[in-house]
């Protein structure tokens, strides 16, 4: 009892501007799915209704992401899958963007320096995209419904429109001037360079083909024929790299998950060219020497351990991480191992904060606007999707004439080789762009078994964050037995190595937590919010579906049956 008090209290002051009404997950017997945008989650929740597995929920909600959530949900952009079937072995699917084939390691400088726009914001920035070909891969091994079923709500969606949300009304009127050199930005997402106001329908016609076209045909109907050749004539005629060529060889590839253990409950995780799961299994490997427990969440000593095994792991992300296709002697094993664990372990002071050194690694900055979906179905088949357009709205830049925005995915490759220095530059080898070469990613869908049975399906939105939100998630459910709701709603924090702080979201951990922990050494900062995350969990005595759906970002939703 006196744990959940705890909770109570801390979960509240979470809230601090925003009160959540309450701390109750929706529950449901048969299907889930939870994600970012209430119409996205019922479009999947339907798909299960009517026969669908949870990879056709998965694909389905996606498709619907990229019309009603286009700041991260897409067709333009990239991401992975996780599948957990209820017998027999988990599987995940890679669609991250890719290089085009002119990409070089020095790309992103220019007459020798490094220049922020062209890493970032222009159409050098764009990476091939992978949405569409990785969708129809998983669908083609674990589908059940038509490809067109699945597609055809997105269409009705885009072609018809739907009414904006106040919150969506006033992220479009944030991005439109950043809009204003693509025009047929502006004609997708304003009325003639007017915001649109709440309640106001937007259709998107462009769009609504496009997806016809991918309904009809499959992966073909968006990297060849007319979808590849407006986005081609976009590239060439702006300085991008993107040829049909590019887009007609990409292919997304099917991994083994990385499966670690923690406390008796099995992880299963993204591989690389995600460093989630390589972060996240470390991270957790770490901490299961201390009883977090015992020491109740939101105590010094538990923020304390974290903060330590998150630095450790952020530092290991940056040294060793990158494609796998590129960099073949990663020691994931070791990375992953108890035993590597256990010598991190000794190095951490109980009593004092570690120092991450301003020689070591950093890396540019990844956006927080990614966005994340998890599905469980009435056979218990689960999936944790996380995909990206990196920056909200991606590039900025709609196809003319498709009516899809396009990634800047670009941008998480290094700046340049040699530029590794204090201001954020990393110029290290394992995650230089080069061509057909995917890059690095903090995205990490996760699912967590017990005793062989599905327990938890979680991943989050929010760049370099992802992994800690994760790890964040577990904890509460696994060392302190939150439920889904709880666990989503419960104060976050992260360390990432460098800079050297601990970001903390405010009036979440106690003035006396935050007193010991500047005591022991700690850099502190107060943050508004966190990620975002969607997490369903299994509950134990009744056996059904608990969804957690996270209210920090306004409009998201948990939906099931």
């Amino acid at each position: 009892m006196k744990r959940v008090g705890a909770w109570v209290v801390l979960i509240v002051a979470a809230a601090a501007a925003t009160v959540f009404s309450s701390s109750e997950p929706l529950r449901a017997t048969h299907g889930m799915v939870v994600s970012q945008e209430a119409i996205a989650s019922k479009v999947g929740v339907d798909v299960l209704k009517a026969g669908g597995t949870a990879i056709d929920a998965a694909v389905a909600t996606a498709f619907a992401l990229a019309v009603v959530y286009p700041t991260a949900g897409n067709i333009g952009g990239g991401g992975f899958i996780v599948f957990r079937p209820a017998t027999g072995d988990p599987v995940a699917y890679d669609f991250r963007e890719k290089a085009p084939a002119a990409a070089t390691p020095t790309m992103f400088l220019r007459d020798g320096k490094y220049d922020a726009v062209r890493h970032h914001g222009s159409h050098l920035a764009v990476g091939v995209p992978g949405t569409v070909a990785g969708l129809h891969l998983a669908w083609k091994a674990h589908g059940k419904l038509p490809w067109t079923r699945l597609v055809e709500p997105a269409i009705a969606l885009a072609r018809g429109g739907f009414p904006l949300t106040e919150s969506f009304a006033s992220s479009l009127a944030r991005v439109l001037p950043s809009m204003k050199a693509y025009p047929a930005s502006v004609a997708q997402y304003s009325k003639n360079g007017v915001p649109y106001e709440p309640g106001e329908v937007l259709a998107q016609p462009d769009l609504a083909r496009t997806l016809g076209r991918i309904a009809a045909q499959g992966p073909a109907g968006f990297y060849e024929g007319e979808t590849a050749r407006l986005i081609e004539q976009e590239m060439l005629g702006n300085g991008g790299l993107i040829t049909r060529a590019d887009l007609k060889a990409y292919v997304p590839e099917r991994r083994t998950p990385l499966r670690g253990t923690y406390r008796d409950h099995e992880i299963i995780s993204m591989p690389p060219v995600s460093s989630g799961g390589t972060a996240l299994i470390q991270m957790l490997n770490v901490l299961e020497g201390f009883d977090l427990a015992a020491n109740g969440w939101g105590s010094a000593e538990n923020t304390h351990l974290t903060v330590e095994a998150m630095r450790r792991a952020y530092a290991d992300r940056a040294r060793h991480l990158g494609d796998p296709a590129f960099n073949p002697s990663m020691p994931i094993a070791r990375l992953i191992s108890k035993e590597y664990a256990a010598s991190l372990r000794a190095t951490i002071r109980p009593d004092r904060a570690s120092v991450s050194s301003p020689t070591s690694f950093e890396w540019p900055p990844e956006s927080d606007q990614t966005t994340h979906l998890s599905v469980v179905d009435a056979g218990r088949n689960a999936v944790a999707m996380t995909f990206t357009l990196e920056a909200g709205y991606g590039s900025k830049i709609v196809v003319p004439g498709a009516g899809f925005l396009l990634n800047n995915e670009m941008g998480d490759f290094n700046a340049g080789p040699g530029l590794t220095d204090a201001t954020g530059l990393i110029g290290t080898e394992p995650n230089l762009a080069a061509p057909g070469k995917r890059m690095l990613s903090s995205m990490t869908p996760t699912i967590v078994a017990r005793n062989g049975e599905l327990l938890m399906v979680t991943g989050a939105e929010g760049g370099r964050t992802i992994i800690s939100t994760v790890l964040h998630t577990i904890l509460n459910v696994v060392d302190h037995g939150m439920n889904a709701q709880e666990a989503v709603d419960a104060a976050r924090f992260y360390h990432q190595w460098l800079p050297d702080t601990v970001n903390h979201e405010r009036h979440g951990l106690s003035p006396d937590t935050l007193a010991i922990l500047k005591a022991r050494g700690h850099a502190l900062k107060a943050i508004e919010r966190q990620g975002s995350a969607e997490v369903i969990v299994v509950e134990a005595r009744s056996g059904k579906l608990a969804g957690g759906d996270d209210r920090r970002s306004a409009g998201g939703g948990a939906a099931g049956y």
